[in-house]
């Protein structure tokens, strides 16, 4: 990578990590889930025929199945049916929070056998269960594999669009609820505490309160009594200000950095390579090399100034990072993915 393009990446850097630790006020929507509103998945076993030779060929679960399937339908072989245009799949799907009979899924098909591709194969009626064991939704229909002609590799996964039809409903009520508990995506006892402050000043009593840095439990209000969808729309569109964490991730693989939160650096200097780096009190400058001295309570913003004038590349950046924090120079947790 040249000098032209690392300063590139430094500038991108610099872009992301001068963002203002407290942004805009958020919808509580954006930040939280309610508890019995989410997605559930649901698997089954089943068969794609129809294939041109790229099947399973045989194998136990294979041939078993055929059998099981032609005496469904009446037939009884005395021998397991072998066939390349066959394959054994798993095939899953995810039943929405307040799915209906007759609603249709997307469902996604892959190969557990030695099948070299799907494409073109049509995927018999499945029962898909939910983690109870009971049956949610079927499934049935031709599959689309696509980018076939332009090199895909996975061609033994495949989807099905409205392939699943919902059989059974979860049994979920809302407007019967004296009470509903919500989670916040990211745990934080500041976000947690403003919820609460927000939905009792919003509400006019005292309805929340925050149990820890997750959960969130509201009352519901007399007024709201049987009508606990509208104050859910309500407290969705509640505004408060997350708080950010002072964190620091990184990705060696890629040379990325990004940071957030109040990062502040304590008085230091750090040598690395060809440089010398001072965070200090005063104006006093001393060194023999490339010295660039930064008052105390320097932020990373103009941290990486100083560094991307000097040429700095991202490799260099994660060296200083690393050494400031085992310092306990940088007040900010360190995130390596």
């Amino acid at each position: 990578m040249g000098r032209k393009s690392m300063k590139s990446i430094l500038s991108i850097v610099l872009c992301i990590i001068t963002l203002p630790a407290f942004g805009s006020a958020s919808r509580l929507k954006d930040l939280i889930t309610i508890k019995g509103v989410r997605e559930n998945p649901l698997v089954g076993y089943g068969l794609v025929i129809g294939l041109n030779g790229t099947g399973d060929g045989g194998g136990e679960i294979t041939n078993t199945s055929l059998k099981k399937m032609f005496q469904t339908l009446g037939l009884n072989p005395q021998k397991e049916v072998t066939s390349k245009n066959v394959a054994a799949v798993i095939v899953t799907a995810k039943l929405p929070a307040f799915g209906r009979n007759g609603q249709k899924l997307d469902v996604t098909v892959s190969s557990i056998g030695d099948a070299s591709s799907l494409a073109g194969g049509t995927l018999l009626v499945t029962p898909l269960k939910g983690g109870d064991g009971q049956i949610y939704a079927v499934a049935n229909g031709p599959l689309s594999v696509g980018g076939l002609d332009k090199g895909k590799k996975f061609s033994t996964t495949a989807r099905i669009p409205d392939g699943g039809i919902i059989e059974k409903e979860l049994d979920i009520s809302f407007n019967d609820k004296k009470a509903i508990r919500m989670a916040l995506n990211n745990p934080d006892f500041t976000t947690a505490a403003r919820i609460e402050r927000t939905i009792n000043q919003e509400l006019g009593g005292k309805y929340a309160t925050a149990a820890d840095a997750t959960t969130i439990d509201v009352i519901i209000p007399s007024s709201y009594e049987r009508k606990v969808v509208e104050l859910i729309a309500n407290i969705e569109n509640f505004k408060v200000i997350a708080d950010v964490s002072a964190k620091i991730v990184i990705n060696e693989r890629t040379g990325t950095l990004v940071a957030g939160g109040d990062i502040v650096l304590k008085k230091s200097a750090v040598s690395h390579r060809d440089m010398v780096l001072e965070v200090k009190g005063g104006d006093e400058v001393s060194g023999k090399r490339s010295i660039v001295a930064l008052e105390q309570a320097t932020t990373i913003n103009d941290l990486v100034k100083a560094l991307n004038a000097l040429g700095t590349t991202p490799e260099d950046l994660i060296s200083i990072f690393q050494a400031l924090k085992q310092n306990g120079a940088l007040l900010a947790e360190i995130e390596l993915i």
